[in-house]
């Protein structure tokens, strides 16, 4: 086995100085330095070609393969293996081509400046991605620390967490940290009005008001959600969502997907879950956009087809719901489709709905389950017990 000819080189706001004696002499010989703007300011005294992230941003892997064989180095910021550019280079390369050379990441900086223990927080990203992501990890007394994507980051999530009740959270900004510049901004979520620079951690201490809003992660309330009255209810969506089984990076299949409630669930059950909703109908899109949008699971990817169209060229699913549409072809496309040790589930409220599972059941195997739900409602000055339409539902393990 050769040697690795791609060192990905995770570096702090001190520049060359935040460098290992080895890491250093590995970057000083490089032959070509990839990296952003501030990388290159920070390791200036080296005297390698220069290159700038390539836009698109997926260039780069093109532009390392026709590098192969010479000495090049990937300058990332802290460790470049969490929410950063060496995993990205990692999936598409031979590892046994690449060196990485870790450095203390933000995380770990942000931690310490604020005493925190690292395995207690949630560590998340918004950098290139919508700032409605941190929704499903707000909860009384929990902490976050994000890597934001910009100087504006730290007041859209403050926006957030007084839309939520959570206006009494303390926020603090944490620049250029271990650099000359380093900085320290702190505030509140209720009146958060820092300038801050564009490069920094946001440490957040969640604090929930009387009257917040708390939410599961999943098992909603359906009042969580907007819709036209044509929706999983949550205590079947709880069973769904279990069947499903959500894993972290999983993809699902929602067929039907209506107001998006159980892909919705899914994206929040299991970090960096992803969804693919497929609804016909217009209306129920946008009402499935808009509840993606506020339950924190923006990259809910919504197709316009009625199914079994429209499934041909998506990618593998982990998971595959079927909500509505529900045909042998249907189901007989999405179990092909799944991965291996992948969930296929259905549910059906009709009586021809319940014969093609039964029939489904009888010729692939699988589990029947009825779900019968009764909520207590008023009956004059009393109470009683209001059926929903009970629910027949199919689940199989490929």
């Amino acid at each position: 086995m050769s040697a690795p000819w791609l060192h990905v080189i995770g570096i702090g706001d001190n520049g060359l100085d935040s460098l290992t004696p080895a890491t250093r002499a590995v970057l000083e010989d490089a032959e070509v330095i990839f990296g952003a703007e501030r990388h290159h300011e920070l390791t200036a005294p080296l005297t390698a070609e220069r290159r700038v992230w390539p836009s698109p941003f997926d260039a780069l892997i093109s532009d390392l393969k026709s590098l192969r064989g010479r000495r090049v180095a990937v300058l990332a910021t802290g460790d470049p293996l969490w929410y950063s550019v060496g995993a990205r280079i990692g999936r598409e390369l031979d590892p046994s081509e690449i060196l990485y050379h870790p450095q203390l990441s933000a995380f770990q900086l942000a931690a310490c400046r604020m005493g925190w223990s690292l395995a207690d927080c949630e560590t998340l990203t918004i950098h290139g991605r919508p700032a409605e992501q941190v929704i499903p990890f707000i909860a009384a007394s929990q902490q976050l620390l994000v890597l934001t994507k910009g100087s504006e980051s730290p007041s859209k999530i403050a926006q957030i967490l007084r839309d939520r009740g959570f206006a009494r959270s303390r926020m603090t900004v944490l620049a250029h940290m271990g650099g000359t510049e380093e900085a320290r901004f702190d505030g509140l979520a209720s009146d958060w009005s820092h300038e801050v620079p564009e490069f920094h951690t946001l440490a957040v201490d969640l604090i929930a008001e009387e009257g917040a809003t708390l939410l599961p992660r999943f098992g909603l309330p359906d009042h969580a959600f907007v819709s036209d009255g044509n929706m999983t209810k949550q205590e079947v969506r709880a069973v769904t969502l279990a069947k499903l089984g959500p894993v972290r990076g999983g993809l699902l299949w929602d067929i039907g997907c209506g107001s998006g409630s159980v892909a919705i669930e899914w994206m929040r059950a299991a970090r960096d879950a992803r969804a693919i909703g497929i609804e016909h109908r217009a209306d129920r899109r946008a009402l499935a956009a808009q509840n993606a949008l506020a339950l924190g699971a923006p990259a809910l990817k919504l197709i316009d087809a009625k199914a079994p169209d429209g499934l041909a060229d998506l990618p593998a699913p982990d998971a595959v719901f079927i909500g509505g549409g529900l045909t042998r072809e249907v189901a007989e496309i999405a179990l092909a489709a799944l991965k291996p040790h992948g969930r296929l589930v259905a549910n059906a409220v009709t009586l021809e709905g319940e014969a093609m599972l039964l029939a489904l059941r009888s010729e692939l195997g699988g589990e029947l389950s009825r779900l019968s739900v009764s909520r207590a409602k008023p009956v004059g000055s009393l109470s009683g017990w209001k059926p929903f339409m009970p629910v027949t539902q199919w689940s199989l393990t490929k």
